[in-house]
Order: structure tokens, then C-alpha cells, then sequence
């Protein structure tokens, strides 16, 4: 008995960790640019003395579902959406580089670019920083062009680009801190074929009806699990009693 008690508890621990992730997705619904997270159960034998009769449901992140979402226009000029595949480039707090899909890009009181959590937009040669300007504007290759406060439309200069990279996606994972990073620790290079669109947004990916669909399921199951284990309870209890009358 104590056999399938321990096999429904590990599954009832395994859809719990199942409903983080799609609690997870459900919570970033409406976050820009965001990626949903997927899992899967897989089967793993019990280890241990004996024979290999029983296995557990494992519960396993499989990563992030790079699908595109849909784009939003906004008309603002710092909302950028990468067109088809591509990674708009920040540094991330611990000081390393960071991709992100969020380009709901922000201007701070000192002039420096940064992305919707204050992680700073990198360019060409660094973090993204310009002086007090009338007006800003992205081009389709990324390239931020600025009116100085007091000057014509005809003063528009370039100023930076936005570096705009393209790495295979089984080369990024995701951090901590919600960016995605090189798996081996480098940079990507940048991708001149990565193109966005000034005034609009990629919205996130994730499907909040089938997420739904997916934690009544797993409700389901886990008390299919719970009702294991009570099962397996009453009949050792049952048991028990048959050998104190015999």
C-alpha cells in the first residue's frame, strides 16, 4: 500500500508544479511581448531495491514557446515590435546582456533609453543615451533619430541604433530576472535582418482560454491523485482489520 501512496502523492506533487507554470502564463496574459511556458509530464521509473514495477509523472519545463503575438498599434514612437524573429538587446541588472521581446521602450529624466523595467536599451557602443530632444523617432532597422528641443523637423539626426539580434532559439533560456540569455554565456551577434515596427507593440502569446482548459484539467487530476491515496488508505485499514480477526 505504501507503494501506490507514494506513486499518487509524487503525481499530486508533479500537477501542482504544472499549475505553477500555467498559473504563471495566465498572470503574463497581458504582459508585452511575453513568452508562455512550456511543460510537459514525463515518465521516469521509481528508483530503488527491486524490480521496476511503477513510474511517476514528472512534471518538466520545456522551455519557452517563442510563437509570435499579435501586434497592437499604439502610435506612441519609443513602442517598437520586432517583426518576425528577432531580440531587442538590454542589460540586465547583474550588468550582462539581456533579450526581450517588451518594446514598450521608456525615456528616463536623465535621457537614457530603457526598456519597460528600467533595464537599460543597449546600442551600438553601449547603453542608449540622448540629450533633451523635441522629438524621437525609430526606423524599421532600429535606428533612433531625434529632434533637438528648439529645432526644426529638419534637424532630425541619427543617433544610435538599437542592437537587434537573432540567435537560434535553443541557444536562449530564461533567467531570474525575466530576460532571456545565451546559454553559454556570451552575446549574440547583432542580425541586420531584424526589423520593428515604430508604434506598435507585440502583445503576449499566451492563449488564456486553452491555459484555463489546461488548469481544470490538472485540477481534475490532482484529486483523481488525492482519491488515490485516500483509497489506498481505507484499504489498508481494511486489511488491517482482517488480520487482527484471523
Amino acid at each position: 500500500m505504501d507503494h501506490s501512496i507514494y506513486v499518487a502523492m509524487t503525481g499530486a506533487t508533479q500537477i501542482m508544479r504544472a499549475q505553477d507554470a500555467v498559473s504563471h502564463n495566465l498572470a503574463n496574459a497581458s504582459t508585452v511581448g511575453f513568452k508562455g511556458e512550456l511543460s510537459a509530464f514525463q515518465s521516469q521509473a521509481v528508483l530503488g531495491d527491486g524490480q521496476a514495477t511503477r513510474v511517476n509523472a514528472v512534471a518538466q519545463g520545456l522551455g519557452q514557446d517563442f510563437a509570435q503575438g499579435a501586434s497592437i498599434s499604439t502610435g506612441r514612437s519609443l513602442d517598437v515590435a520586432v517583426q518576425g524573429n528577432g531580440w531587442i538587446a538590454v542589460q540586465a541588472p547583474d550588468g550582462s546582456e539581456g533579450y526581450t521581446r517588451a518594446g514598450d521602450l521608456q525615456l528616463t529624466a536623465d535621457g537614457q533609453l530603457t526598456d519597460a523595467r528600467g533595464n537599460p536599451v543597449i546600442g551600438s557602443s553601449g547603453p542608449i543615451s540622448m540629450p533633451n530632444t523635441a522629438q524621437v523617432s525609430v526606423g524599421d532597422d532600429g535606428t533612433i533619430s531625434v529632434v533637438p528641443t528648439g529645432e526644426g523637423p529638419n534637424a532630425m539626426t541619427a543617433l544610435d541604433r538599437i542592437r537587434l539580434v537573432n540567435p537560434d532559439s535553443s541557444q536562449l533560456a530564461q533567467g531570474s530576472d525575466g530576460l532571456m540569455h545565451m546559454t553559454d554565456g556570451t552575446q549574440a551577434d547583432v542580425d541586420t535582418s531584424v526589423h520593428v515596427t515604430s508604434g506598435a507593440l507585440e502583445s503576449s502569446n499566451v492563449n488564456a482560454s486553452a491555459e484555463l482548459v489546461k488548469m481544470i484539467a490538472l485540477s481534475r487530476q490532482y484529486d483523481m491523485q488525492v482519491k488515490s491515496i485516500k483509497s489506498a488508505e481505507d484499504n489498508a485499514a481494511a486489511a488491517t482489520k482482517l488480520l487482527q480477526s484471523s
